[in-house]
């Protein structure tokens, strides 16, 4: 296996005089302009996309489009640090101009006519995109990093939300309206990207330079829903009639409508039905979240096992509806009437949680995790209770293992709970009707609402992380990240625009057995498409995951592997080492010998796996050290080998000597 030669040399152009970019594009319009007519006509104001906004970076190193929508054929005029290109609108009143290429510097003026945009820095430009692990925010993983969160701002750091927009009828003008370019603090980083906000600082601090990220992202997605409307028609017709079926306004409103009304009924009925929100116990006549209600008669059950003897829910797999747990907690003196905060960890799947009676947290859905802030005065001395109402809609409520379930009250002061409850069924439900309609899971509705509109702003380069939700359909994921790898550098006009591809982490249960599931696929198909594209690189996370959480919280981590593959995909750094590769290999005396590019840290290698002529894997034995690794055949004829194809090969151990763990891979060696 050869290894792909990877051109390094950066995007960059020669200087030329000013007059000579303006006179070249003064004419130049883009089919992309056509679309500002929609969304930007009746008004001689000069105005511009969503995206432009005073405190905003441009990319330095290249020219960089402005454009627009004016009265037809209104002379406009933009000028940026001593820059000025000029042009005249078309019959529809578009226009664009491209500034010329410019050295990192800042803060200056942006001026179009008689509109002036402040605070612009001119630096580095990355768009950071897919689901929810791209949108993980600060916010999530702050318990992880608290010290630097809680650090210095940086000025020189900007931030942009692209506001959700999914969008059937096609490509769209521009952005929803969202909010400024922002300086990167805490206070506004709190809900953005924490891969951004880590990769932002420390490429900042690293280059010296403005760094501007934009955020467009939307958890649970598919990858389908990020490429082009035309693309998915000519190669996927099925896909592209399911996005007609919501360019119907009346089907989609009538579609919402009903399940929103199917929810509403479903959510009247479990409240009207549900003992513990109404007065009716006979014994007490009191709420189930009151501190005085008797709760001696519930049963008594750890939370890791709500459904084994003596629950009520004992031997169930599935219990829709509502179950109540509380917990008696004693606070001393020394902590009664302080705030506090409540973690509980992660619930599945929907919890309203009381203490004392009084609501201090609600979480809608199964992912994120509980912090609950208890007010100052609402503790007391001796007996508390804690009481979580979960609302279930599919399987069995649970508690996610591996999370922290306490009371903090400091830094160093902190109350374990108890793994026992009491727990009472509320109200037993029928399945709840209706799906929705998630129209942000259509194919193209992303690409047309949150992607085209930006293009063409320059860019040094895209960060994509996405997958998950294409595990279900993996077979498809390698030659559609190509399609949209080749759409997003049409719509951006760089053929060259670089890629890094986030592969996905570890996560769900350990496998001994070997498996063949979508997050291997979908693994190797992030491999495949980054190792034969001469522009992308893969930074790796398959040991940064988390059995129990799709969404791990180590994404410092994640952001300086991939700035280590920017510095050899975008700034040029040679001597830059990224993950091991096979660059060849032999079947020699019942092993196999893989030839890697560069040395691996001395280990017996877990999670190799053989198969022979039936397709058929089996685990075997391997060691690591220098440039090889040799692994033992269990088969006469092996045929094929593959390492860490499982969901979760927790605590993989195949390291390069630089720190860069080896990316799964399947490979045959017939």
């Amino acid at each position: 296996m050869s290894h792909k030669a990877k051109n390094t040399a950066i995007h960059s152009k020669k200087k030329q005089e000013n007059d000579y970019f303006c006179n070249m594009m003064k004419n130049k319009v883009l089919t992309m302009c056509a679309l500002l007519l929609s969304a930007m006509v009746g008004s001689a104001k000069v105005q511009l996309p969503q995206i432009f906004q005073s405190g905003m970076v441009l990319q330095r190193g290249m020219t960089m489009p402005v454009w627009g929508q004016a009265d037809p054929s209104e002379a406009i005029t933009v000028k940026l640090n001593k820059k000025v290109c000029s042009t005249t609108a078309d019959a529809k009143g578009y226009w664009r101009v491209d500034l010329p290429a410019m050295k990192a510097g800042g803060p200056y003026e942006l001026t179009v006519n008689d509109q002036v945009l402040n605070d612009v820095w001119v630096g580095d430009v990355w768009l950071c995109s897919g689901q929810s692990n791209m949108e993980t925010t600060v916010e999530r993983v702050y318990p992880q990093y608290p010290d630097e969160i809680d650090a210095e701002a940086n000025d020189r750091v900007r931030l942009f939300h692209v506001a959700y927009n999914a969008n059937a009828h096609g490509e769209q003008a521009d952005l929803k309206p969202a909010q400024e370019w922002q300086k990167l603090n805490k206070t506004n980083a709190w809900r953005f990207s924490a891969i951004g906000y880590f990769l932002g600082k420390h490429l900042q601090q690293e280059k010296g330079v403005a760094q501007g990220i934009i955020e467009s992202a939307w958890g649970g997605t598919p990858i389908e829903a990020w490429i082009a409307p035309d693309t998915i028609a000519r190669h996927y017709p099925v896909y592209h009639r399911q996005t007609l079926l919501y360019q119907n306004d009346d089907f989609l409103r009538a579609q919402q409508q009903a399940n929103m009304l199917a929810d509403r009924q479903w959510q009247q009925i479990l409240a009207q039905s549900d003992p513990g929100c109404q007065k009716s116990d006979v014994k007490s006549g009191m709420l189930w979240t009151s501190p005085s209600y008797d709760d001696s008669n519930w049963a008594e059950v750890n939370q890791y096992a709500l459904n084994a003897y003596p629950s009520p829910l004992a031997g169930r797999r599935q219990f829709i509806g509502t179950i109540w747990l509380r917990q008696h907690i004693h606070i001393s003196k020394e902590h009664a009437g302080k705030k506090a905060q409540l973690l509980l960890g992660t619930l599945y799947d929907c919890d309203f949680t009381y203490i004392n009676g009084q609501q201090v947290g609600n979480t809608g859905y199964q992912y994120p995790p509980r912090r609950y802030q208890v007010p100052e005065g609402l503790l007391r001395e001796g007996d508390n209770v804690i009481t979580v109402r979960f609302i279930n809609k599919n399987g069995i409520p649970y508690f996610v293992q591996e999370k922290p379930y306490r009371l903090v009250f400091g830094k160093d002061d902190i109350q374990p709970l108890s793994e026992q409850w009491k727990l009472q069924t509320g109200a037993e439900m029928p399945r709840a009707e209706g799906a929705g309609v998630s129209i942000q899971n259509q194919p193209s509705v992303l690409y047309n609402g949150m992607i085209r509109p930006i293009a063409p702003f320059a860019v040094a380069g895209v960060l994509w992380y996405q997958g998950e939700s294409n595990t279900g359909k993996a077979r498809e994921y390698e030659p559609m990240l190509r399609l949209l790898m080749s759409n997003w550098r049409e719509a951006f006009q760089r053929p060259d625009l670089p890629f890094v591809i986030i592969q996905l982490a570890n996560y769900m249960a350990f496998s001994e057995k070997p498996q063949d599931t979508g997050w291997s696929q979908v693994r190797e198909a992030q491999r495949t498409v980054a190792t034969n594209d001469e522009r992308a690189e893969l930074a790796l996370t398959i040991d940064l995951g988390e059995t129990v959480d799709i969404h791990p919280l180590r994404k410092k981590e994640v952001a300086l592997r991939v700035a280590q593959c920017l510095d050899k995909l975008v700034y040029g750094k040679k001597n830059t080492v990224l993950a091991p590769q096979v660059v060849n290999y032999e079947v020699k005396d019942g092993s196999i010998i893989l030839t890697m590019d560069q040395p691996m840290q001395v280990a017996d290698v877990k999670y190799f796996e053989v198969a022979g002529n039936d397709g058929r894997f089996t685990n075997t034995t391997a060691k690591a050290e220098g440039n090889r690794i040799v692994i033992a055949s269990p088969l006469p004829q092996p045929t094929a080998i593959r390492y860490a194809w499982k969901d979760n090969p927790i605590g993989v151990n195949a390291y390069s000597q630089a720190g860069w763990p080896l990316s799964p891979f399947q490979l045959s060696v017939k």
